[in-house]
């Protein structure tokens, strides 16, 4: 069966120092984020300034985010992109990295139709054995993933199991809950909107403000979702 992906998931930052990717920050941050009991984190996404980092040092990144989880955390690798054959060689190498998954990014400025969503996952989806999460951000895309979109490709892609989904909207989630199996799960991609979209079936976050509070947001996920829903509220409410 694929990998559930629930919980806390940290878009770490990249760190530089004088041009190139600073390797002893990068793994302070992840013992960091080992060490506060996240449920994972996702190097190279959006946070980790997935454009503007050149193939090398993507991929380098994801190398050392693997060895520096040491398994004791799961590694979400950002591998999506505009170009679908960048996103498959992408994808590729985070697998032989030893990453336990791929983020997978709605493409952007291209805006593809919804058939056009369908075919890109679907090649990606197709090229790798990773599980995937897919991810709708219509604000930075210009696009979001369509609901009847997300169901055929958890349908016909097995290896397609959440969404990260950051379109602002719990109607939204309430609707990709609906249409999806239970086995499919939804993380919000919103630090301040976890509980809101949690209380309509969400099951996690994908937190950026967990760079530097780790430990609370994880919290927050965990007391929600143990139906200690005063606790978590508290901890919202604080941050």
């Amino acid at each position: 069966m694929p990998v559930m992906f629930t919980g806390t998931y940290t878009a770490i930052v990249t760190p530089f120092k004088s041009g190139r990717v600073d390797e002893p920050a990068l793994q302070r941050l992840i013992k960091a984020q080992s060490k506060a009991a996240v449920d994972g984190i996702v190097p190279v996404g959006t946070t980790g300034e997935s454009p503007t980092l050149d193939f090398d040092e993507h991929i380098r990144v994801i190398q050392l985010s693997v060895k520096f989880a040491a398994r004791r955390i799961s590694v979400l690798a950002g591998t999506g992109g505009n170009s679908t054959s960048e996103a498959i060689f992408l994808t590729q190498a985070a697998e032989a990295a030893g990453a336990d998954g791929s983020l997978q990014v709605a493409p952007y400025y291209n805006k593809p139709t919804q058939e056009g969503l369908f075919q890109h996952f679907g090649s990606i989806a197709r090229a790798t054995k990773l599980p995937i999460m897919l991810y709708s951000i219509p604000g930075r895309c210009g696009i979001e993933i369509g609901v009847d979109t997300v169901r055929r490709l958890a349908e016909e892609c097995k290896n397609i199991v959440s969404i990260k989904e950051a379109g602002g909207n719990p109607d939204r989630v309430s609707q990709l809950r609906a249409a999806l199996p239970k086995t499919f799960t939804i993380l919000s991609g919103d630090d301040s909107l976890t509980l809101p979209f949690m209380s309509v079936g969400a099951e996690g976050v994908v937190s950026v403000v967990s760079n530097v509070i780790p430990r609370e947001v994880a919290q927050m996920v965990r007391a929600f979702r143990m139906g200690k829903t005063a606790v978590a509220q508290k901890l919202h409410a604080k941050f």
